[in-house]
């Protein structure tokens, strides 16, 4: 059965429903490091805990890049997690990046298995205005997103779509690929930029007309 929850409602177009919603994904896993904490000391009812506030967003991620198999997924995910929850250090990062480092793993085991790369993002997914963060047709960009998704270095789709469509930070993004922060950021601003010019939308410029993506302002 696929879980019910935030992660599988349709995300809005606007940025400040985004944000919006962000705030209340964060709210909602406040705790999580101490839930993913006492699991590892024996606590089940935390693990439980962990399973029902996490578990949409995780399908989500597997629904976007593997639909067909993202019910097993997320059970083999969960699977993983509950045998490798002592391994969690809240030092190094939240439970929510850890819970989506453990997907990652999954999803590319799942895909070396079977001699397959990760798939470009599908036609039913995409959300323009969360991915270019451009005042758009949302509708109309959709298809041409897909396409210039597909062209971007799968390195810098990942990190892109971590952050866009599973609302990670770019902290989190990184340990779920495995790369430093500052490197995620990188890639983040860059892969931005080549989706501008593939979309050939125009740079955001700041109050004095800078172009913003050139000096490195954007984030």
């Amino acid at each position: 059965m696929k879980p019910d929850g935030p992660g599988n409602r349709r995300r809005g177009s606007r940025r400040h429903r985004d944000s919006d919603q962000h705030g209340v994904d964060r709210a909602e896993h406040g705790d999580s490091e101490a839930q993913l904490t006492r699991s590892a000391r024996g606590d089940s009812a935390a693990f439980t805990h962990l399973v029902k506030t996490h578990s949409a967003a995780l399908y989500g991620y597997f629904a976007r890049r593997m639909p067909t198999a993202a019910e097993d997924l997320l059970a083999e995910t969960w699977l993983q997690a509950f045998a490798a929850r002592r391994t969690f250090d809240p030092a190094r990062g939240s439970a929510r990046g850890w819970l989506f480092g453990v997907a990652h793993n999954v999803l590319a085991q799942y895909l070396r298995r079977a001699g397959r790369q990760e798939p470009a993002p599908g036609p039913e997914v995409v959300d323009p205005w969360q991915v270019v963060d451009q005042r758009l047709d949302a509708a109309a960009l959709a298809p041409a997103l897909r396409r210039a998704l597909a062209e971007l270095p799968p390195e810098e789709r990942e990190l892109l779509l971590l952050i866009s469509w599973e609302q990670l930070t770019p902290a989190e993004a990184a340990a779920v690929v495995g790369i430093p922060a500052g490197t995620a950021r990188s890639r983040l601003h860059r892969a931005r930029g080549r989706l501008r010019d593939l979309l050939a939308l125009p740079r955001p410029t700041g109050p004095t007309g800078r172009n913003l993506t050139a000096t490195g302002d954007l984030a």
